[in-house]
């Protein structure tokens, strides 16, 4: 690995991106909501996330005064939503611990809400100049390929071997450029699937690339089939507004405002009227849809039921919303389409059964 960091350092100033709205500054605050909107979400799609939050917080104080439900509302569609409810403790956490200001400290930084040891050294780096080394997916991916490291890298072994490996081939300067090059390398030429070797700085010295092992390294999670789950979700409507509950804060969506959710088993007219105090007056079903999680995948089944909902009090967590309200709202991905094809049809659900 002689040269490993000059032959990066050398290769970002050339090839690398320098031009991400979250680049060009030492704004811990830009730096770190880039960071968690970078995990395991593509660029191309947080860059719109990441300018309408600068747009509506920019500064790390407008962050934590804001309610959650706002946060979350900005956040819906990009997934992964623990991250933005421990984005808006974290943002509260710097404003009640620290005064308003990032630590400087990288062990400091990772005791922070929904900041881990990559992260911390990642905003301790680019923007107060420590010397930390990273270790996101990237990263590790570059390693293990170069290194021909061996094994799951999230394996504690591994891990641990990497961890000592990305601290030794740290230069003593220059490390948020060298940072910035792993990380650029993995996503724009060492990537998970065809490679672009030719293009990279280290093809010489390469381990995987010498043994023909860049689709075995880094080695693969054993493949599982991924479950199917099946949900029946009710569209109450009533008129142009549908009903909408905030979900438990763990869990999928966690947080998030959703529609009911059936038992199963459960009759849908009369759970409808006895659980919201709703006189059903026509069902019809909507079209089906999937989504896929991380480890599995929801088959939904939306129901819409027109309701007469009679006068009682709402209990918390529940609420009215008019269909043209929705777009602001914290939705879940799936959620949104089913809403935005019904407010698009007029709000008028077909093959309705009257009474």
């Amino acid at each position: 690995m002689n040269g490993f960091a000059q032959r990066l350092i050398a290769w970002h100033k050339r090839h690398g991106r320098h031009d991400l709205p979250w680049q060009n500054t030492t704004d811990p605050y830009r730096v770190w909501l880039s960071e968690i909107m970078l995990q395991q979400t593509q660029v191309a799609t947080v860059i719109p996330y990441y300018l309408r939050f600068l747009e509506r917080f920019p500064r790390l104080a407008a962050l934590a005064a804001a309610p959650v439900e706002e946060v979350m509302a900005l956040w819906s569609g990009l997934g992964y939503y623990a991250r933005a409810r421990n984005l808006h403790a974290c943002a509260q956490a710097v404003m009640g611990r620290h005064g308003g200001k990032f630590p400087h400290d990288p062990d400091v930084i990772a005791e922070l809400p929904g900041i881990g040891r990559s992260t911390a050294n990642s905003i301790a780096t680019f923007c107060f100049g420590a010397h930390a080394p990273i270790l996101d997916g990237n990263v590790k991916r570059v390693l293990c390929r170069a290194c021909g490291i061996e094994g799951q890298p999230a394996s504690s072994a591994v891990d641990k071997r990497l961890w000592a490996l990305a601290a030794e081939l740290m230069p003593a300067r220059q490390g948020a450029i060298y940072n910035q090059a792993q990380m650029d390398l993995g996503a724009m030429v060492c990537t998970r699937t065809k490679p672009r070797c030719e293009a990279c700085p280290l093809n010489d010295i390469c381990v995987a690339r010498a043994s023909g092992r860049t689709a075995e390294l880094p080695t693969p999670k054993p493949r599982r089939e991924i479950p199917l789950r099946h949900a029946t979700l009710l569209v109450l409507q009533d008129g142009a507004r549908v009903l909408l509950e905030t979900r438990p804060p763990t869990g999928i969506w966690g947080g998030l405002l959703s529609l009911p959710e059936l038992p199963p088993g459960a009759d849908a007219e009369a759970w409808a009227e006895q659980r919201f105090g709703c006189r059903v007056i026509a069902v019809s079903p909507a079209p089906t849809l999937v989504h896929g999680f991380s480890h599995f995948r929801l088959h939904i089944a939306p129901l819409l039921l027109r309701v007469k909902p009679h006068h009682c009090a709402m209990e918390p967590g529940r609420q009215w919303l008019d269909l043209a309200a929705t777009a602001d709202a914290a939705l879940p991905a799936p959620i949104r389409t089913i809403l935005d094809a019904l407010h698009a049809s007029g709000s008028r659900p077909l093959l309705s059964r009257k009474r």
